[in-house]
């Protein structure tokens, strides 16, 4: 049986959790109430922290679930910071959705899997 690491880990859940040589991240939002931009920026800088902490990069991404709260609203916004930040060369599989998020000031969620 493989070991489980646990990155930040809390009461109710675990900021990432390495298993069997793949990285899984909980959900990363930025401050509330800033623009979807700004909050897309923010996750994506969590994200790139949480994979460095594991032993890893976006390089290695291997799937992207994306909430908006309001994906008419927001999509073209935050696929302009997701494009410069996305290796070009090694994009994962992804996916973008609309969903009521945690509190009403957030206005995107960021869920990554990647391999160490």
């Amino acid at each position: 049986m493989s070991d489980i690491t646990r990155i930040e880990p809390g009461p109710r859940m675990s900021q990432a959790v390495i298993h069997n040589g793949v990285v899984y991240l909980a959900g990363q939002v930025g401050a509330p109430g800033a623009t979807v931009a700004e909050q897309t920026k923010a996750a994506l800088a969590s994200i790139d922290r949480l994979l460095k902490e594991a032993g890893t990069d976006r390089s290695r991404l291997l799937t992207t679930q994306i909430w908006l709260a309001d994906i008419a609203a927001d999509f073209a916004a935050m696929n302009a910071v997701w494009d410069s930040w996305v290796p070009a060369d090694n994009p994962p599989a992804r996916w973008t959705g609309e969903a009521k998020l945690a509190a009403p000031e957030y206005k995107v969620e960021i869920v990554v899997t990647a391999a160490l």
